[in-house]
């Protein structure tokens, strides 16, 4: 059974950022290739996404940035959470918790390498804490 994530642009940063195979963010993003985690997203969440990963300072390349984002978009589940009563200090970091509200009864994980940008709730996780957590599920 795969576990519902939103993804905060920094794991995709993180992950396409470092050149160590076993980082976490690496881990984070196989297992969403694998299919291991289904990713949530909504409108908000791809076109951040979109934005962080073309800025000219990163120098990603595109065709694997578009592979990642068409792997959100076709695996993921699609949300479109009204956001209007969410409220952090970065406006940009909303329509991640929001995201992650919407479908926390589905037991989904909001994964951040910038936890001290939301509130601390258990399913607020970091890469390497959720990594843990789907290896504690899989070997129990």
């Amino acid at each position: 059974m795969s576990i519902l994530a939103v993804m905060d642009t920094n794991v995709f940063v993180s992950s396409l950022l470092t050149s160590k195979a076993d980082a976490a963010t690496v881990l984070v993003v196989r297992k969403m290739l694998a299919g291991e985690l289904v990713p949530v997203y909504s409108s908000a969440i791809v076109a951040e996404y979109r934005n962080v990963l073309a800025r000219p300072k990163f120098k990603f390349c595109r065709a694997e940035t578009d592979h990642l984002l068409a792997a959100v978009e076709m695996f993921g589940v699609l949300v479109e959470p009204d956001d209007s009563a969410v409220s952090l200090p970065d406006e940009k970091d909303v329509p991640f918790y929001a995201a992650a509200l919407e479908t926390r009864r589905a037991g989904s994980f909001l994964v951040t390498g910038n936890m001290r940008h939301f509130p601390c709730e258990p399913f607020i996780v970091s890469p390497r804490a959720f990594i843990d957590l789907l290896g504690a599920r899989y070997d129990g």
